[in-house]
């Protein structure tokens, strides 16, 4: 580590297979948390290039808990976090959504840690037990359409990490990494970010990668399609601008959006979403990047065709009925 950080501290970059061996030594505890403490410092004072973020996403891949789902070609819906707006669990309610609507998704997924609800707390408050048992997760994906990683179980390499990161309270290149790292390795994402320069990086990444995928950012600062400001949306065959009423919906507030300040009112929204007794607002929102994620999985789709599927599964039930089924097999 003496040397990787002396190379570092004179603004030298790792190339993909240093990065990979640093962060492969990390997850094995290899090193102290000073030497850990400094080399993340590094990329707190300096952009992480491609290589190695590349770099560091195959090391953690190569350690993660054996989960690969890819045969159902399963979606993920992501936010990178960061964007300190605190919604509800808007991309968790997609998830489901897609679920009811015939899709299947593969969600990795933690605790919320810029907001009162991530999808691991709103599933736990639910009665989920998350597990890394292959044939729940299986059973789930195949009967519900979703299927859940609860990211620390599936990433014990992670664990050496996670008590420097909270000390240092400061966003960093882990939070880049998080939606790069599902060991379930979906065919299709969807990938919220929470400004302009992030975006244009996951896009570059994903273009080394190859996969289906769309990066949205609202360009008032939120990771998801927010309806509160136009939406630029990237993929793979170009970049879009979306306004709100582009979409076919209504401009909103931000504070049509706010998850509450307590676990308890974040999952009230997320049950009257389900059971179509949400404000207006709230259900649009989830309507909308519902749409965007099934526009991912069928690019010849417009939104509007895309929209209306995402209704169709609310209001029949099929994404109430979808939650009820994967909480039954996450409660074994």
């Amino acid at each position: 580590m003496k040397q990787i950080l002396t190379e570092l501290f004179e603004q030298k970059s790792l190339s993909r297979e240093e990065a990979a061996g640093v962060l492969t030594k990390i997850g094995q505890g290899l090193y102290n948390e000073s030497q850990i403490a400094a080399f993340i410092s590094v990329f707190l004072m300096r952009n992480i290039t491609l290589e190695e973020l590349i770099g560091f996403r195959e090391a953690l891949l190569a350690m993660a808990l054996p989960s690969d789902l890819s045969e159902y070609k399963p979606i993920d819906i992501v936010g990178t976090g960061g964007d300190g707006k605190n919604t509800f669990n808007i991309s968790t309610l997609s998830c489901f959504v897609l679920a009811g609507a015939g899709y299947k998704v593969a969600k990795h997924g933690n605790y919320g840690s810029t907001s009162i609800s991530g999808a691991s707390n709103v599933l736990e408050f639910y009665g989920a037990k998350f597990t890394t048992d292959m044939g729940v997760i299986r059973k789930s994906i195949e009967t519900s359409g979703f299927a859940f990683l609860h990211a620390p179980l599936f990433n014990p390499a992670m664990k050496n990490v996670a008590p420097i990161r909270k000390a240092l309270g400061v966003r960093t290149f882990f939070n880049v990494l998080g939606p790069l790292i599902s060991p379930a390795r979906p065919t299709y994402q969807l990938l919220g970010v929470y400004n302009l320069k992030m975006m244009r990086l996951y896009n570059y990444i994903n273009q080394k990668l190859d996969g289906q995928y769309a990066l949205v950012h609202s360009l008032d600062g939120y990771d998801e399609v927010s309806l509160t400001a136009q939406t630029k949306i990237i993929t793979k065959y170009g970049e879009e601008l979306y306004t709100p009423e582009q979409m076919g919906f209504k401009s909103l507030q931000q504070k049509n959006l706010f998850a509450g300040n307590s676990i308890q009112e974040a999952a009230d929204i997320f049950k009257a979403v389900l059971s179509n007794k949400a404000t207006q607002a709230q259900t649009d929102v989830v309507i909308a990047n519902s749409a965007l994620a099934i526009r991912v999985i069928c690019p010849t789709k417009d939104i509007e065709t895309c929209k209306q599927e995402a209704i169709k599964s609310l209001e029949s039930g099929k994404a109430a009925s979808a939650f009820a089924m994967f909480l039954s097999c996450y409660k074994m």
